[in-house]
C-alpha cells in the first residue's frame, strides 16, 4: 500500500509529490492524459518566480524529472471512483485499484467550450482550444481568439507570429488580462481587439469559414470570415468521479479552503480543481506544497494512532 496517492500530474500534483517524497513518504501519481497539465500548452511562462521566460512544457518536464529521481511511481490511468474502507482509500479505474493512506486530488480543469451549435463537430476542423497545439495549421491565415483573460491574450500574441491576422473577441466591455498582456496585444499590428461581442454561431459545413458575432445589449449582429477559432474562456473542473464522496460546490469545484482539506479527513485538494479565487501556476504550486504537508501530517498521525 502506498502512503499517498496523488490523482493528477499537473503543477499542483507534481509539487505535492516533491514535498511528500522529501518527507520520506511513498508516492503514486495517477495521471489520465499528459503529465504537466494545461500549462504544457503555454509557449511562454514569464510570471513564475525566478524563471523570467520558460515554456510550460520545459517547466513541468523538469519538475516531473525531479520527482521521478526522488522515487515517485506513476500510472497513466483514469480514476473512475474513490472510496474509503477501514481507514484505507481505494482509487478505482474500473480495471485497476490503488490503495493508500491518504489522497491528494489535483485533477485540474479542462477547457470550457462556448456551448454553441456545431462547436464539437468543428473541433479539429477550425475550432481549437490550444493555440500552441494547432496554431501552425493556420499559418498565414486569419484567425480569432475568444476570451479576455491572460490565456486568451497569450494565445493571441503567439498566433500573431504565425497568422496573417488575429481578432480577439471579448464578451465584456473590457479585457480581464494583466495590463502587460493587454499591452502586448496592442503592440501587435496584426491583432485586432473587439469588446462587448459574443460568438453566437459558427459558419461552414465540413470546416469553419466564419463567425456570427452579436452585441448583447443591442442585439446587433454581423458575420466575419475566419479560418480558425481558438476558444480561451476558462476551465471546468474534472471532479465528477468524486461527486458523492467529497463535497463539491455548485460549479463542481472541490469545496476546500486554503488549507486544502476536503470534507473527508485524509483527502486533500490542490490546484485548479478546488474552489478558489485565483488559479495561477504559482497558486497551484502553493496548493501542492500545502496539501502535501497536511497529508504527511495525517499519515504520521494515523500511524501513531495505530501503534
Amino acid at each position: 500500500m502506498t502512503d499517498l496517492i496523488i490523482i493528477g500530474g499537473g503543477m499542483a500534483g507534481l509539487t505535492a509529490a516533491l514535498y511528500a517524497l522529501r518527507a520520506g513518504k511513498s508516492v503514486l501519481i495517477v495521471e489520465k492524459e499528459t503529465f504537466g497539465g494545461q500549462i504544457t500548452s503555454s509557449p511562454r511562462v514569464d510570471n513564475y518566480p525566478g524563471l523570467p521566460a520558460i515554456s510550460g512544457n520545459a517547466l513541468t518536464d523538469a519538475l516531473l524529472s525531479q520527482v521521478l529521481e526522488l522515487g515517485a511511481e506513476i500510472e497513466l490511468e483514469q480514476i473512475a471512483s474513490l472510496r474509503q474502507e477501514n481507514g484505507v482509500f481505494m482509487a478505482d479505474t474500473g480495471k485497476k485499484q490503488f490503495s493508500a493512506r491518504a489522497v491528494i486530488l489535483a485533477t485540474g480543469a479542462r477547457h470550457r467550450p462556448l456551448g454553441i451549435a456545431r462547436e464539437e463537430q468543428l473541433v479539429g476542423h477550425g475550432v481549437s482550444y490550444c493555440a500552441l497545439c494547432d496554431g501552425a495549421f493556420h499559418k498565414g491565415q486569419d484567425v480569432a481568439v475568444v476570451g479576455g483573460g491572460n490565456s486568451a491574450s497569450q494565445a493571441a500574441v503567439f498566433l500573431s507570429d504565425l497568422c496573417r491576422s488575429v481578432t480577439v473577441i471579448q464578451q465584456f466591455d473590457h479585457f480581464t488580462c494583466d495590463q502587460k498582456e493587454l499591452q502586448a496585444m496592442q503592440e501587435r499590428a496584426n491583432i485586432r481587439l473587439l469588446t462587448d461581442l459574443r460568438v453566437t454561431a459558427l459558419q461552414g459545413d465540413s470546416c469553419l469559414t466564419g463567425l456570427e458575432l452579436t452585441r448583447p445589449g443591442s442585439g446587433d449582429m454581423h458575420t466575419q470570415a475566419i479560418d480558425g477559432l481558438f476558444v480561451c474562456i476558462g476551465r471546468m473542473p474534472d471532479n465528477e468521479p468524486f461527486r458523492g464522496f467529497i463535497a463539491l460546490d455548485a460549479q463542481g469545484f472541490i469545496a476546500a479552503g486554503e488549507d486544502c482539506r476536503t470534507s473527508v479527513e485524509g483527502v486533500f485538494a490542490a490546484g485548479d480543481c478546488r474552489a478558489k479565487a485565483v488559479r495561477q501556476l504559482t497558486t497551484a504550486a502553493a496548493d501542492g506544497s500545502i496539501a502535501a504537508v497536511a497529508a504527511c501530517a495525517y499519515i504520521d498521525q494515523q500511524r501513531e494512532t495505530a501503534r
